[in-house]
């Protein structure tokens, strides 16, 4: 190997190692942030900004005004719209949107949980139903005594450590193609995985945990193309 190809490798080993090192920065909370009941007083990343409904195939899942196109499963009296939020709490409840379903689909959300909050988004929920979905759920969960925080693929893939802080806006973004499951969480990658269960389905926001108040805004969705 001469030395203009040792040099070459090299620097790309480089430049790879260092794109991957940046894409799972993630793994823990970041060394400098105090950790506190509150979460982190440094929060991981920063919030990504809203696609544009009607660009790139992106649409709005939300007026900002009403619930249209949305149903929840049980319990309906859990969600109204509060200062151009979706907002929601008490006992089990799971609001499905009914405009499309997601079969390789991606989408994002502007989230925020109070203190001992828990609350998460569903992807391919297999039915609207009085009861907990089947499908996949990204947890949202800063302080609550679960151990299972946000940025997780719940049961598949677990995250413990807490990246964002209560009652603080962040974003999360889950893409789905095929078996090939991501999410972000402030635009850094936190699960990148394979799963076969569910396949097509609907969207769907969580609440099952009296006290807990979780408000959505900037809801975006796009279909992608299915792989042959």
């Amino acid at each position: 190997m001469n030395r203009f190809c040792t040099f070459v490798c090299v620097a790309t080993l480089a430049v790879t190692g260092a794109f991957a090192a940046k894409q799972f920065e993630f793994a823990k909370t970041p060394q400098e942030a105090k950790v506190t009941e509150h979460g982190p007083d440094k929060p991981l990343g920063k919030p990504e900004k809203t696609p544009t409904a009607g660009k790139g195939g992106w649409v709005s899942m939300f007026d900002g005004k009403t619930l249209d196109g949305w149903k929840a499963g049980e319990h309906p009296e859990n969600w109204k719209v509060v200062d151009g939020t979706v907002t929601g709490g008490g006992p089990r409840s799971h609001l499905f949107w009914e405009k499309e379903q997601c079969q390789d689909c991606e989408w994002i959300a502007s989230v925020k949980i109070n203190h001992n909050g828990n609350s998460g988004m569903y992807t391919r929920c297999q039915s609207i139903v009085a009861d907990w979905p089947k499908g996949y759920e990204s947890q949202v969960n800063v302080s609550h005594k679960d151990p299972v925080k946000t940025g997780s693929l719940y049961n598949i893939v677990k995250r413990y450590d807490q990246l964002v802080r209560d009652d603080t806006w962040f974003t999360q973004r889950i893409r789905m193609e095929g078996d090939h499951i991501q999410i972000w969480v402030n635009g850094i990658q936190t699960v990148d995985t394979h799963d076969k269960t569910y396949a097509k389905g609907y969207i769907a926001l969580q609440a099952h945990d009296p006290g807990s108040v979780m408000m959505y805004k900037d809801m975006r969705f796009r279909s992608l193309p299915v792989k042959k």
